[in-house]
């Protein structure tokens, strides 16, 4: 392979729905860039992308598949991402590294909730788009209504570039505004004929024509100029104008292909090699690269896939992470089309290419020439919303998964792995239960490792509604040294200001706050410590003894076991012996005071809350809605953007759990939803019973 620079370069990710044909369009486009000399297919199994067992299997694209294209002099950049929302990590590091989308449209299905994320995110991210209207010659092909959908959702970004003269099984060619031309498609091999526009269109390619040309002199005064003077534009000056407009991400022109019979993909590879973006980088800067995946490939153990960020990458280069300053030698360096792997001599800013073996080049990396400090902004990844707990089948695993779970997580960063110690369970979190679902598969297949998923536990915390007082006295005699503490204090809610008029042993008391201490707790909320003692009834050095036992207890609330929070604790008296009074006296005591009083403080469960999002065709509204309510999910705005329901709510971590799979089979796999923690409220009256029943019940067993 030739070394090719930037400005010969055009990177780009390959985004759509499930079953708009991406990797099929792929498998196109390495056939017309000569890296393929026969077109596999998904059914068939034997595509350059969705090479994994796994994806062979599931028959759809899991991980985000790099690959390339030599065209015309130009080196096209591809990454096949996967098009389902469990797995949309894959597309998240692509926008990293690409400066172009191509958005896969399903004719015959038009412009999904996936198709509106996509379009979301592209923006998001900044990525400009092309659209290729994709199986128009299915049976169910609508070219009109997949247009007018795509206007609701682009608005005037979106112009066409081509239109189809026939869909369904007579789609054979389309007719091209911007090269004025008609071409025919004579095979399923992408041989065309380029013919003048047949007599009954010529009004209508001149009326799109005319679109297109005032819509790309827009981005440029000369061309503006140009166009008001001449009343028209050349085919070079649309290029520079849509160039102009695509780099501001303003405009999407829109393509027809029929990925399955090659058609409109090479016109489509045209397109790309003169109009999208090349990378905006330095070859003749330090070396630096980014990491945006990483696998454990069969034969060749752990290979990084990066993007050269500045400067020329060799074979026996030496870079380091300039965050760890670990240094890597690199043995030989590829360039990539799936499984293929062509060594090459250099990669330049800007080019694709992979590594095997790197001691730490883990995803979302930088490497860079050593002393330089290139960093590289890192990948944000979108919030899991799917989690479980796991475990190993075997006890003697555990150490086995662990070590499994942290490579996976390495490879998939949307792969999200903690031992709660607040739980005691290990949490496994995902974008949806099929991507937890390939984790599995995978423990089991790589790695050798049976495991069990289930419902985690919910991370309950505890607090009190009224003020209560308490006195513990610890004493203890063995014959040497004793041990004597006595503490009386007493606790209320952490709200409102600070009130220190207590009724106490039903007299009318003001305590008298002589030392403070306010704790913000790790796991939220806060614990208020107020030294109200007077007369030296307690040493002052004590005082640290009683706050640790209070803590020590608050780590395990009196209720269920979970973790206590919004509580002032006022230590108002007690008593000392001379010569038995200890630390670890007061530790107890102070502890044991706490349970009793919080127990006597109109005790409440707290639950985690959650905002939860919903984006679903208005046909299911309904039907989310109840489930909704179901959850004990309290429904808030509703609103609707382009076709679609927005619907927003607060609902209990608890009534979370396998939500993304509900919400799949209600919607028929067409909704998608976000969730984000909000707050912690108070579980009502018969959730409570319930759980204070569950948990006696557990103690009784593990007694």
């Amino acid at each position: 392979m030739k070394e090719y620079s930037n400005k010969d370069i055009k990177n780009v990710v390959l985004l759509g729905s499930s079953k708009s044909g991406k990797t099929t369009l792929s498998e196109a486009m390495l056939y017309e860039g000569k890296v393929i000399d026969r077109r596999g297919t998904v059914e068939d199994k034997n595509t350059v992308s969705d090479n994994d067992e796994l994806e062979k299997v599931n028959q759809r694209s899991i991980y985000a598949t790099p690959l390339y294209a030599e065209f015309m002099g130009k080196k096209v950049n591809i990454i096949d991402a996967p098009g389902s929302d469990d797995f949309v990590g894959g597309a998240i590091s692509a926008f990293r590294v690409c400066e172009n989308g191509i958005l896969v449209v399903n004719a015959q299905q038009g412009v999904e909730v996936g198709t509106s994320s996509w379009i979301r995110s592209a923006d998001k991210h900044k990525i400009p788009l092309i659209v290729a209207v994709n199986q128009l010659d299915g049976e169910k092909a609508d070219w009109e209504t997949t247009i007018a959908a795509l206007k609701e959702e682009l608005g005037r970004k979106m112009i066409i570039v081509q239109f189809p003269i026939a869909t369904g099984a007579g789609f054979n060619g389309f007719i091209d505004v911007l090269t004025n031309k008609y071409y025919n498609f004579k095979d399923a091999n992408g041989t065309r004929e380029d013919l003048d526009i047949p007599a009954d269109f010529a009004d209508q390619a001149e009326m799109t024509r005319q679109e297109l040309i005032e819509k790309a002199a827009e981005f440029d005064d000369s061309l503006m100029e140009k166009f008001f003077e001449e009343g028209t534009l050349s085919e070079d000056d649309i290029r520079k104008g849509l160039s102009l407009g695509i780099r501001n991400c303003e405009v999407t022109p829109v393509f027809c292909v029929s990925a399955k019979k090659d058609i409109g993909v090479k016109r489509l590879l045209e397109f790309t090699k003169n109009v999208a973006l090349s990378p905006d980088v330095d070859d003749t800067k330090p070396a630096s690269l980014f990491i945006y995946k990483n696998m454990l490939e069969p034969h060749l153990g752990e290979v990084s896939y990066f993007k050269v960020m500045s400067g020329v990458i060799t074979p026996g280069i030496d870079l380091e992470d300039p965050e760890t300053s670990n240094k890597e030698r690199f043995s030989a360096i590829y360039a990539v089309a799936g499984t293929r792997k062509e060594p090459v001599d250099s990669l330049r800013a800007g080019d694709f290419g992979c590594v095997v073996k790197l001691k730490n080049g883990k995803s979302n990396t930088t490497l860079s020439a050593i002393g330089s400090g290139i960093v590289q902004e890192k990948i944000v990844y979108p919030a899991p919303k799917f989690r479980c707990a796991i475990k190993a089948k075997v006890q003697q695993d555990e150490q086995k998964l662990g070590d499994a779970l942290k490579k996976i997580s390495s490879q998939d960063p949307t792969v999200v792995v903690e031992y709660s110690k607040e739980l005691r369970q290990t949490i496994l979190s995902g974008n949806g239960e099929q991507h937890i679902n390939i984790v599995k598969t995978r423990l089991v297949n790589e790695y050798g490792v049976q495991v069990e998923l289930f419902a985690p536990k919910v991370p309950y915390r505890e607090t009190i509604t009224k003020v209560a007082t308490a006195q513990y006295r610890h004493k203890k005699q063995s014959g040497g040294a004793g041990q004597f503490g006595e503490v009386h204090l007493l606790v209320c809610p952490a709200e409102g200001e600070l009130n220190t008029k207590f009724k106490i042993d039903g007299k009318e008391t003001i305590l008298n706050v002589k030392t403070s201490e306010v704790t913000d707790l790790e796991w939220g909320g806060k614990l208020e410590f107020y030294n109200c003692v007077v007369g030296g009834a307690i040493d002052l050095g004590f005082m640290p003894a009683i706050l640790k036992g209070i803590k020590e207890r608050m780590v395990e609330g009196p209720l269920t076991g979970s973790y206590a929070r919004d509580i002032r604790v006022f230590v108002y008296d007690g008593k000392m012996h001379p010569v038995d009074s200890k630390e670890i006296a007061f530790i107890i005591a102070g502890r044991n005071a706490f349970k009793e009083a919080f127990r006597n403080a109109g005790p409440k469960i707290l639950e985690p809350i959650y905002n939860v999002e919903v984006m679903t065709p208005g046909e299911y509204q309904g039907a989310v809605m109840s489930d909704i309510q179901n959850r004990r999910g309290i429904l808030g705005d509703l609103g609707s953007d382009k076709g679609f329901s927005i619907l927003k709510a607060r609902i209990p971590l608890a009534e979370l759990y396998r939500y993304s799979t509900t919400l799949s089979s209600l919607t028929s796999g067409s909704a998608t939803f976000t969730m984000e923690f909000a707050d912690y409220q108070p579980v009502p009256g018969d959730v409570q019973t319930k759980l204070l029943a569950e948990y006696e019940a557990q103690d009784k067993e593990e007694d």
